[in-house]
């Protein structure tokens, strides 16, 4: 089965991805890194047994050879909510219960933090991205562990697509949170409502 592990806001610029996240959620960011092998970083929010991340591809770092993970090569327009990642004990059994298209588990590291992580060859994730992104992490170390409390929960993401049927199909038997409802869409957005400190807060 897999868990939800975290949500992914998609940037251009760091910077300006944290700056959108910190105003609509209301609190700070923490923690956060390079990741050589993509070439990109992210700065993070705890969410209790989750975690939310900006990610960006990295100018201080060389572009790589091969397509950057979540589509960041062609990302464009104003900081949103892109992906979702789910975790998994073996991710070659996650992949092989998964849409064709989810990636090849490719292995990684950002500081003491080590795993693996299905990684699409063109960067593209199946149903535009509305499929989770597949991680299994090594070891007992995790960044919702790590990060400090924001008294910040998810209470809902709404993932929309034109094909929410086959979503369902696709994440049925291997996903189950009641936390991720899928609707149907006339294009892929996704919404995310959040228990803040003060009220509830969305972020898309």
């Amino acid at each position: 089965m897999l868990r939800f592990d975290h949500l992914a806001v998609s940037a251009r610029d760091l910077a300006e991805g944290v700056a959108v996240v910190e105003q609509a959620l209301g609190v700070a960011l923490a923690g956060g890194g390079q990741h050589p092998h993509m070439a990109t970083h992210n700065r993070l929010l705890g969410l209790g047994d989750l975690y939310l991340e900006v990610i960006a591809a990295d100018p201080a770092q060389q572009a790589p050879k091969w397509p950057r993970w979540f589509d960041l090569d062609n990302f464009e327009g104003a900081p949103r909510l892109t992906n979702w990642v789910a975790c998994c004990d073996s991710i070659s059994a996650a992949v092989a219960a998964s849409p064709a298209g989810v990636g090849i588990p490719v292995a990684l590291q950002r500081g003491d933090y080590r795993w693996q992580m299905a990684v699409p060859a063109d960067g593209k994730l199946p149903f535009d991205g509305c499929f989770p992104a597949l991680i299994e992490w090594a070891g007992t170390l995790h960044p919702a562990r790590a990060l400090p409390e924001s008294d910040v929960r998810l209470q809902r993401l709404e993932v929309a697509h034109p094909q929410a049927k086959a979503l369902t199909a696709a994440l049925a038997g291997i996903f189950d949170d009641a936390r991720v409802v899928i609707v149907p869409g006339a294009v892929k957005a996704m919404r995310a409502t959040f228990i803040t400190p003060h009220g509830l807060r969305v972020l898309e």
